[in-house]
């Protein structure tokens, strides 16, 4: 009886202990590694392009990246803290949208590798959590949809492979250092003048704050509208003072520049 109970325990124990080391494995080196190698920095750091020919030539590390994502059970997951969930989440949205190209490359933008009556955002490709999904699950759904996270920095942080996207970070997202990365990703989109900016009695902004708005109206940080969060960037957009006083009393006119979808490869 007690050679079964030490064996029972051994086993649990055992258990436990790989539990532990798959936790701490990290789990997206093999993601860093590909960024570092594929990822270009233009526009002096505001935006990046991504080499997805070179990458379509060796494609055999990022399979086994994301082979390693879908390792992951929902189990595990849910048993992970909301910083690690996210980052993993960002993670995998951004890997399997760079999987998706290359599966499509060489390709003028990812809105030309949908369907005639659907889009590449509801391909249902990725497996992931147990179950096969798409990116907009992924974004909308996992990420935006359940306001478990109510982050509207991811929206600089995800990546449709496109050039009106905000850049493409050059290094995996960590549970450590989110909250880190996604305010230098928002730091890094805000002061790019090209995608946003004050000029006269008008505040321009990328269309992803048309379509996205309501994601800034939920009061992160203290931030209900656009306005607001326009306001915590003042510096980034280069407000003079009659614009800050226009924001703050809403006087100042939104438009939204045109979203340009070619992608953002290195050889275009």
């Amino acid at each position: 009886m007690k050679i079964k109970y030490l064996l029972s325990l051994c086993l649990i124990l055992s258990f436990y202990s790989k539990a532990q080391a798959e936790d701490n494995q990290d789990l997206h080196l093999l993601w860093d590694q590909i960024l570092a190698q594929h990822v270009v920095k233009i526009a002096g750091g505001h935006a990046t392009q991504f080499n997805y020919q070179a990458l379509a030539q060796q494609p055999d590390r990022l399979d086994r990246y994301l082979n390693s994502l879908s390792a992951v059970s929902h189990k595990r997951f849910k048993q992970w803290h909301k910083n690690k969930q996210l980052a993993f989440l960002l993670n995998a949205y951004n890997a399997f949208t760079v999987k998706w190209i290359i599966k499509h490359y060489p390709v003028d933008s990812i809105r030309d590798t949908g369907g005639f009556f659907s889009s590449p955002w509801s391909k249902t490709f990725i497996s992931l959590l147990g179950q096969t999904v798409s990116l907009d699950t992924i974004e909308h759904e996992w990420i935006r949809g359940n306001g478990q996270f109510n982050e509207p920095r991811i929206h600089f942080a995800v990546n449709c492979a496109s050039v009106g996207c905000p850049a493409l970070r050059e290094q995996a997202y960590r549970a450590v250092q989110l909250n880190q990365q996604l305010e230098a990703q928002t730091v890094r989109f805000m002061s790019d003048s090209s995608r946003n900016y004050a000029k006269g009695k008008t505040l321009y902004f990328s269309s992803i704050f048309d379509w996205y708005d309501k994601d800034f109206e939920q009061g992160w940080q203290g931030v209900n509208s656009l306005y607001q969060f326009a306001l915590k960037y003042k510096n980034e957009l280069a407000l003079n003072q009659t614009q800050i006083k226009q924001i703050k009393d809403e006087s100042i006119s939104l438009d939204f520049l045109k979203y340009d979808w070619s992608l953002n490869d290195v050889s275009k």
